[in-house]
């Protein structure tokens, strides 16, 4: 086991480049498993999750190398369904990712319940509903088996509720299937904007895409290539925050603007503010970190939404800047009930923070965050930790950083990089 060791008090400043998006890596590797001609994948961030990953793929027969530095050639020529580990499921969420073209690609998959952060209750029943209307058949007995023996058909599909991995799923089952099929109510996040245009890149038809309704027209065969992986948002506004509470000023190269309006609408109620540089973004050293109250003087409030509104992966980092920007606000996650539990860590930081049920926290800000010994509970959750950590008099210690390794490449040295005085230690 490892952690961090982080001296608080000390700004940021420099330039650092995101790593390649991890939520788009993980489909992207999945959907390798279509064609069984090579695929070169480049910006493959180095991550914990992604190498899990490889390790699922290798188990079904999948050939992949290292060529250079975050880019991985792929080939899955003599895919064959296997036993997988459920020890190495349970690690990751993605690894239900393997249902969708596994059952395209050979007609039948067993699969071990998936893993991921322990942030609620996760179902997977819209990823089984998808491929049921394709025409799979699935069972469950303690582990899933599909079963697609004829082929997928191409169908009408309505998703019960706009789940990012179960669309990923659905988009890699009906490149195959036959016929003509429509997603509707799909998640329309920027990875799965990646997964669409390296699917079309390799000969799939897919249209509508960053739409809400996605138009499919199956194809018999997909062909080799290569596609670059974008950066990945997440980690930029999470710099974008330790910049802010350090009162820092950083350069993020290659942040990719494009997908960061409702962000920078939503940091900007909490008095955050960016420039851009053509595809670099520049934190300022002068923040107003003023909370923008409501009409009439109310307290406002930012809750999640599905894409293109703001995304709960970042519901922890902006608590986290908040408890820094003068004013209240109420945050407000609906979709997972464990989210805020990491609150209590703050507050035991000398935060202001009311929780006031599973789903709902207001911060009362700003205040002086003193150092603390704590324990990263996910990965959001961790590297919220580490802003605070950063923002903080004194000394923190954050345990289990292994959650923290699983989505963010190398953070510790990038972080040191810009002046944070952090280290990595063994318990």
């Amino acid at each position: 086991m490892e952690k961090f060791i982080i001296e608080g008090g000390y700004p940021l400043h420099g330039e650092v480049t995101p790593a390649g998006n991890k939520n788009a890596a993980l489909p992207l590797l999945a959907a390798c498993l279509l064609t069984d001609e090579p695929i070169v994948l480049r910006n493959v961030p180095e991550i914990r999750d992604v190498q899990t990953m490889r390790d699922l793929l290798l188990s079904l027969g999948v050939e992949i190398e290292t060529i250079a530095p975050n880019v991985w050639k792929i080939q899955a020529k003599n895919v064959r369904p296997a036993d997988l580990d459920p020890d190495i499921c349970r690690k990751i969420r993605a690894s239900i990712l393997l249902a969708g073209p596994m059952t395209a690609r050979s007609g039948e998959l067993v699969l071990p319940p998936p893993g991921g952060d322990v942030i609620g209750r996760r179902r997977v029943d819209t990823h089984l509903l998808a491929l049921k209307r394709l025409g799979a058949d699935v069972t469950y007995d303690r582990s899933f088996r599909f079963a697609a023996p004829q082929g997928l058909t191409g169908a009408d599909i309505l998703m019960d509720e706009a789940s990012v991995t179960a669309t990923e799923n659905a988009i890699m089952a009906c490149t195959m299937a036959k016929g003509t099929s429509t997603i509707r109510n799909a998640a329309s996040e920027p990875h799965i904007q990646e997964l669409c245009h390296f699917l079309n890149r390799l000969g799939a038809k897919i249209e509508n895409i960053g739409s809400n309704t996605l138009c499919i027209e199956g194809v018999d065969k997909l062909h080799g290539g290569e596609f670059t992986i974008g950066p990945d948002y997440l980690e930029v506004c999470s710099f974008i925050g330790a910049a802010v509470v350090t009162h820092g000023s950083i350069r993020i190269r290659n942040a990719g603007p494009q997908y960061l309006d409702m962000i920078r609408l939503v940091f900007g109620r909490l008095g955050v503010v960016w420039e851009y540089d053509g595809e670099d973004l520049i934190v300022p050293a002068e923040q107003p970190l003023e909370i923008e109250p409501d009409l009439g003087g109310m307290i406002p409030e930012i809750s999640v939404m599905p894409w293109p509104s703001f995304p709960t992966d970042l519901m922890s980092i902006a608590i986290v800047v908040a408890t820094q920007s003068n004013g209240s606000i109420l945050f407000h996650d609906w979709m997972y009930p464990s989210r805020m539990f990491f609150t209590d860590k703050l507050v035991g930081m000398g935060a202001h923070i009311v929780l006031c049920d599973p789903h709902r926290c207001i911060v009362q800000g700003p205040t002086r965050l003193a150092g603390e010994k704590m324990e990263s509970p996910d990965i959001r959750a961790g590297m919220s930790l580490v802003l605070a950590a950063l923002s903080a008099k004194g000394s923190s210690q954050i345990r289990n950083i292994g959650q923290i390794d699983r989505g963010y490449e190398q953070v510790d040295m990038k972080l040191a990089s810009l002046g944070a005085h952090i280290v990595r230690a063994k318990e």
